[in-house]
């Protein structure tokens, strides 16, 4: 593996990790509202904070608030840096097929079995008298099915689908995505500023139309309202830079970004102070706050989010270009899984803790611990026992068809 490549993997644990402590936390922040009386009754926040625990710290909402910014972009990015490479050896169709072996079915999978394991602790400490029978037949009589973080999935696999698309109707738009990352990838504040603007193109309106924090779901696909264009800007964002190639321009682990880590740590924080600032103008009622407010944190969105991504990259490229160890291999290799299933250990651990008089804070680190720890077992044992089964059967298939 190129330097580049090995930070980049790095990157990918230490993302997890982030997603990990996010979840973890939330039943702890001091913003999260009041636990709703029923179950089946709208405005169903129980979907965003399935377990409100009465131990509530600020420090939690300060960086729940900073990765909800930056992170999830960061991991579209992320997610589109191979993307041209695939489809130039694969072809569109052979590689929709493989996204929707490798995110489809896990999608699927997922929402039918896990969703409802995850949400039935939900149900518990709404419900006077619970019962398996009564939850299942609340559950299927919700207007839509609660999928929880998998909504990533479908969006990623969305994304995938539109760029395999542009590639077969355009096959040119990789080398144009490629120019276009070397003429803005050679100067990370030229690449800065031209994700800000594309970012802030796609964002704003939508953020003015629908506020920031408003979902939607038809079925189990669930999407934040204000952001699927931004994620979508992103994604191609990533998709540029691995035209471009891994270990150039921005992701150049000895290029300017990294050489200048702290200056986007500055950006960063900076931009996130007047990201919170503009923000709380709004709060707690988006609709009732001035439109100079909206106006205005809608636009420091854009900007917080940037910088907060290419820091990240950044101090990556910085420090863990060089850095293997067995402990970051093996959570960037079981990333994905640990993803999908590391919910269920993480709500069912807050619910444990209720009725504990532990700090907030400290509640957050056991809940972190305990889902780190087994859903890292549990990735890693169907990685090594199934996994390899699984590409046979897929193997087999595909010969078949």
């Amino acid at each position: 593996m190129s330097k580049s490549s090995i930070a980049l993997s790095n990157l990918r644990a230490v993302v997890i990790v982030i997603v990990l402590a996010f979840h973890a936390s939330l039943a702890y922040l001091a913003s999260t509202p009041a636990a709703s009386s029923a179950f089946d009754q709208a405005p169903y926040t129980w979907q965003a904070f399935p377990i409100v625990d009465a131990q509530r710290w600020l420090g939690l909402d300060l960086f729940c608030a900073w990765q909800d910014v930056s992170l999830m972009s960061l991991m579209f990015l992320l997610s589109g840096l191979f993307v041209a490479g695939s489809l130039l050896r694969k072809g569109s169709g052979t590689y929709v097929s493989d996204r929707l072996w490798r995110i489809g079915l896990p999608f699927l999978l997922a929402i039918v079995f896990l969703s409802p394991l995850s949400y039935y602790t939900a149900y518990l400490v709404r419900t006077a008298d619970p019962s398996l029978a009564g939850f299942w037949k609340q559950w299927i009589s919700l207007p839509s099915w609660p999928s929880g973080p998998q909504w990533f999935l479908w969006q990623l696999l969305a994304a995938n689908a539109l760029g395999a698309s542009l590639y077969a109707v355009a096959p040119g738009f990789v080398v144009r995505l490629g120019r276009l990352a070397a003429w803005a990838g050679e100067r990370p504040l030229r690449f800065f500023a031209l994700l800000t603007a594309a970012s802030a193109l796609a964002y704003v309106p939508l953020a003015l139309a629908f506020s920031p924090w408003s979902w939607s779901a038809l079925g189990p696909f669930s999407l934040q309202l204000s952001r699927p264009a931004h994620y979508l800007v992103y994604f191609f964002a990533g998709c540029a830079l691995g035209c471009h190639g891994v270990d150039r321009g921005v992701l150049a682990y000895d290029g300017p970004l990294a050489r200048n880590w702290l200056a986007w740590l500055a950006a960063a924080l900076a931009s996130f102070m007047v990201w919170a600032g503009f923000t709380s103008m709004t709060m707690p009622s988006w609709s009732n706050a001035a439109i100079i407010a909206q106006l205005a944190a809608s636009l420091a969105f854009p900007v917080a989010c940037a910088a907060g991504g290419l820091f990240m990259l950044s101090l990556c490229l910085r420090f863990a270009a060089s850095l293997r160890l067995w402990i970051l291999d093996s959570l960037s290799a079981n990333a994905y899984s640990m993803y999908l299933v590391h919910y269920v250990f993480v709500v069912w651990l807050q619910y444990a803790l209720l009725d504990s008089g532990l700090f907030a804070f400290t509640k957050a680190a056991i809940v972190f611990t305990g889902a780190l720890t087994m859903s890292w077992a549990i990735s890693a044992t169907f990685r090594f026992t199934t996994v390899p089964h699984v590409l046979a059967a897929k193997r087999a298939i595909s010969s078949a068809a």
